[in-house]
């Protein structure tokens, strides 16, 4: 039987899937992805190494900051024990010192996050509400100051004393009052005054020619203007605006529906919320200590206001206490068209009722999956959110189903269950280009990447292994593509270190392979005058490094004293940490005229690789019986140019209902497999 597979976007399964060749995905499928990445166009190819760029001193949290497209906008905030410093594509800003914070190291990946312009509210249930804010350096040199503050809620200018009323023409028994709030010029209103006062006055509906009432107050510094309030059956109701500190009434309507504003803090005592997202130009706070089930949003437009009218106002802050079985914890929050909002127990959808906005008076919000939510922040591709299930291991979509007319979904850790089981996903991020990839980081430190593009049906998963542990992850807008950053711990003579790293960028078509970069934690040389001396590599003392020079690879390059020695010159050198990239297609199975393949001895015979700008590389029955792939120089002594075609291998190994066949590149070159052709001997019995 001879079978091309020329698609891997289904990337590795579970070995209990190895039977069901019944799934129509089972061809595109492997056993085996690690540190490659299956392609969209269904090639797979090997992944690029990390470049070092910072030694963190400790362990450390990025959050991204994303102000616009543009590459030299966005940073990642790296969170420390108490501490704050910011990075960009090539590192730590330099300019920009350490800032203090309130966060211990243990609290840091349950910190929920929310960008709004130049500052990042940053929400969790043991600390107050905070948020970074970046501003212009206000210098010569330019550039941006930072700062790390609590937020308080309901601020604005102070309140005007109370005014003073004076009642022109003839009056009697009644009292007129008037209330005054001041406005800035964002438009933030103040408090109102306390109440102004004429006694000897008529009631305004009395009122004949030559009656009107004057009021007058002190000026408060930063108004722009000055609202006017006046008491009518109980409430105060809006009668005018003033620009300067003294109103007089006609006999105005009092509007009561416009009413002054009244402080209201939900998050007093330390009720602080753990959930932050922005929706409707709302902020949105939820899952406090007293109320886990209750979401709250500020007034519009307005994320710092939670003051409210009385009567409320379509503007005013919203309350709401999502009702159910059990007290199920808000977990996130998203806007997605709607509010949706996971709890650990059930997926919402909230709204204002016919596509409105959401209200203080129109509120409608309904149950749509019952999965439950674990507490990481959802990640919006496309037309679809994806969350993590309850407990942390599994991972699913949500999407608008018009048979439905509410948001359904899939499980899409469902065929990969062995990356999961006996563990958790701690912080994810997407990168956008190229590849359309989540790259997840496991409580073992192990890095997982997610392909995932919903409308071409491309889904699958990978391990990608590094001689370190992931903690963090974190995903910038670049110049040509999307930047992921990495926090990753490694063992360095012994010692524990916290380095910045950062993904490096696929390899182009038409670069030489000298500018292959396919090692971990790595750096990049290039001199005018070759030489066989690399200094730099202090972060690396002690360990073996993979090489290579001038595009050749070169082995035994041991650091010390932060330099290694090459057995000749040359003029670009990529040095870092070795790593391993394999891939194993699942057992080829059908069902003949004979029966079922399965459980048949099998053996293969002449395999045909088809490779796309690839040197290099080893195949075999067995990660431990592998042999070279034929790639030979052009020239001997110069480096072997990449290769576009067809190899044939054989791997041996002899006939076994266990056969397989295994790809592996373990030196620093390009691997990239457009498809794949097996031809299997199957046995009689």
């Amino acid at each position: 039987m001879r079978i091309a597979l020329q698609n891997f976007t289904g990337g590795e399964v579970a070995p209990t899937l190895s039977a069901r060749y019944d799934l129509a995905r089972y061809r595109n499928c492997v056993a085996c992805m690690e540190n490659m990445l299956p392609g969209l166009h269904g090639d797979v190819a090997r992944r690029p190494g990390t470049r070092f760029l910072a030694d963190l001193g400790g362990g450390a949290v990025l959050i991204p900051f994303s102000f616009s497209a543009e590459a030299g906008q966005n940073f990642a905030l790296v969170f420390g024990e108490k501490s704050l410093r910011i990075a960009d594509a090539d590192g730590l800003v330099e300019n920009v010192p350490p800032i203090a914070t309130p966060y211990a190291a243990e609290d840091l990946l349950e910190i929920s996050h929310a960008q709004a312009g130049d500052v990042v509210y940053l929400a969790h249930r043991r600390y107050p509400l905070h948020k970074v804010v970046r501003r212009d350096a206000g210098n010569a040199s330019g550039g941006y100051a930072w700062s790390l503050e609590k937020v308080v809620l309901n601020t604005s200018l102070p309140a005007p004393a109370a005014p003073s009323i004076a009642f022109s023409g003839s009056g009697d028994s009644y009292t007129l009052r008037y209330k005054v709030a001041a406005v800035d010029d964002k438009g933030r209103q103040s408090l109102p005054s306390p109440a102004g006062q004429s006694t000897g006055a008529r009631h305004p509906s009395d009122w004949v020619q030559g009656n009107s009432a004057t009021i007058s107050w002190q000026a408060v510094n930063g108004a722009a203007e000055y609202n006017i309030y006046r008491e009518e059956a109980g409430y105060f109701g809006f009668i005018g605006i003033s620009r300067d500190t003294t109103f007089s009434d006609q006999n105005y309507q009092a509007d009561t529906a416009d009413t002054p504003r009244e402080d209201w803090n939900p998050f007093a005592d330390n009720n602080n919320p753990g959930v932050v997202a922005f929706h409707q130009q709302r902020m949105v706070l939820a899952a406090t200590p007293a109320a886990p089930q209750a979401f709250y949003m500020s007034r519009t437009g307005d994320f710092e206001n939670f003051r409210k009218s009385r009567p409320l106002q379509d503007d005013d802050p919203v309350e709401y206490l999502i009702a159910s079985g059990s007290i199920d914890a808000i977990t996130w929050a998203a806007s997605f068209g709607d509010l949706l909002l996971g709890t650990s127990g059930s997926e919402y959808k909230a709204g204002g009722g016919d596509g409105a906005a959401i209200t203080p008076n129109s509120v409608s919000i309904t149950a749509q999956s019952y999965w439950g939510s674990a507490g990481l922040a959802p990640i919006i591709i496309g037309n679809s959110i994806l969350h993590v299930q309850r407990h942390g291991a599994r991972v699913r979509d949500l999407f608008y189903s018009l048979e439905k007319d509410g948001y359904a979904g899939n499980d899409l850790s469902i065929l990969a269950p062995h990356l999961f089981e006996g563990h958790s996903l701690k912080q994810w991020a997407y990168q956008q280009t190229p590849g359309s990839t989540i790259w997840i980081a496991r409580d073992d430190g192990l890095l997982l990447a997610f392909t995932y593009m919903k409308e071409h049906d491309i889904w699958g998963w990978s391990r990608q292994i590094t001689d370190g542990r992931v903690r963090s992850v974190a995903a910038l807008s670049g110049q040509d593509s999307d930047v992921l950053l990495l926090v990753v711990e490694r063992e360095i003579q012994g010692e524990t270190r916290f380095f910045l790293e950062r993904l490096g960028d696929q390899w182009q078509d038409a670069a030489p392979v000298a500018e292959a970069f396919f090692v971990d934690c790595g750096l990049t040389f290039r001199r005018e005058t070759p030489s066989t001396r690399v200094s730099g590599l202090e972060h690396l003392e002690g360990r073996a490094l993979s090489v290579l020079a001038d595009g050749s690879p070169v082995e035994g390059c041991v650091v010390r004293d932060g330099v290694i020695e090459l057995p000749y010159p040359a003029s670009v050198v990529q040095a870092g940490l070795g790593f391993v990239s394999a891939l194993s297609p699942l057992p080829l199975e059908s069902d003949t005229q004979s029966g079922s393949t399965l459980g048949r001895g099998r053996s293969h015979g002449r395999c045909t690789l088809r490779l796309h700008r690839s040197v290099g590389g080893k195949y075999g029955p067995g990660r431990d019986e592998l042999y070279d792939l034929p790639f030979l120089p052009e020239r001997w002594g110069t480096a072997v140019a990449p290769f576009s075609g067809d190899v044939d291998c054989i791997p041996g190994g002899g006939q076994s209902s266990a056969a397989t066949l295994w790809l592996v590149q373990d030196r620093p070159l390009p691997f990239r497999l457009a498809a794949l052709v097996l031809d299997v001997d199957f046995g009689e019995h």
